[in-house]
């Protein structure tokens, strides 16, 4: 089996949030104040419209994530629930909205878990292959109090080239268990492969182009005269004329 060890604090996280009467174009002057807009919705219950304070936001996000429950504390009430989605601004990506899901403390429920690789795989610094991860998470069914907030493979047992690491090698959990199909590949190791570049050494002949000679006619050569010679050449030329004359 790989070892894998979840990580999960016992402290009950807390978020003070105010019930939000804005909406629309509104809510740029309410992000400008360093708040974010959110919603919580769940099954039996209705959707409530929050906003909550930037910097504790982040705070709480850092530690939970997406899979330890946060208690917000609206109007009196305590509601448990997961972070669902953060939608972040697409050029300074400070966080714009806050989906959370309303969550019942005494039923179970399917979420996706991350995975995190700890120690070294043998196989790639012996043999030099490529340690390949083909999923980033897990699906896990827990208790909401139960489920891991991530799940470390140990990738040290990946002696060999084409090892690899199935979800039916985890170490299963009283408290949790895997959805996903056991057969399903998390890291593989595959043997590394060298790319071979030929360098080009031959170069192409340029090309010459030689004007076309119609039928009876004689090519013109170059003539590969100085011009010292041919000048020499047109002044005997013109004392042979003379005295001819």
């Amino acid at each position: 089996m790989t070892k894998t060890k979840t990580v999960k604090s016992d402290q009950k996280l807390h978020l003070i949030a105010e019930k939000r009467t804005t909406f629309g174009k509104q809510l740029r002057k309410l992000r400008h104040g360093g708040k974010i807009p959110s919603n919580i919705f769940g099954p039996d219950f209705k959707s409530l419209s929050i906003s909550i304070e930037g910097k504790e936001f982040n705070k709480i996000h850092k530690a939970a994530g997406e899979t330890g429950v946060v208690y917000v504390d609206v109007e009196k009430q305590e509601i448990p629930v997961l972070i669902r989605q953060v939608q972040h601004h697409p050029i300074n990506n400070h966080v714009i909205h806050v989906d959370f899901r309303k969550i019942d403390l005494l039923k179970k429920l399917e979420t996706t878990v991350p995975i995190r690789i700890v120690n070294e795989a043998p196989a790639v610094h012996e043999k030099n292959g490529v340690l390949l991860t083909q999923t980033d998470h897990v699906i896990v069914e827990a208790l909401p109090d139960d489920i891991p907030h991530d799940i470390e493979v140990d990738v040290s047992k990946l002696t060999e080239i084409g090892a690899e690491i199935k979800i039916k090698d985890l170490t299963q959990s009283p408290k949790y268990v895997f959805k996903d199909d056991p057969e399903k590949i998390l890291i593989l190791v595959t043997a590394h492969k060298e790319e071979s570049v030929t360098p080009e050494t031959t170069q192409e002949a340029p090309e010459v182009l030689t004007e076309k000679v119609e039928e009876g006619e004689q090519p013109i050569e170059e003539s590969k005269e100085t011009p010292k010679e041919k000048a020499q050449e047109e002044k005997k030329e013109e004392k042979k004329e003379k005295k001819q004359g």
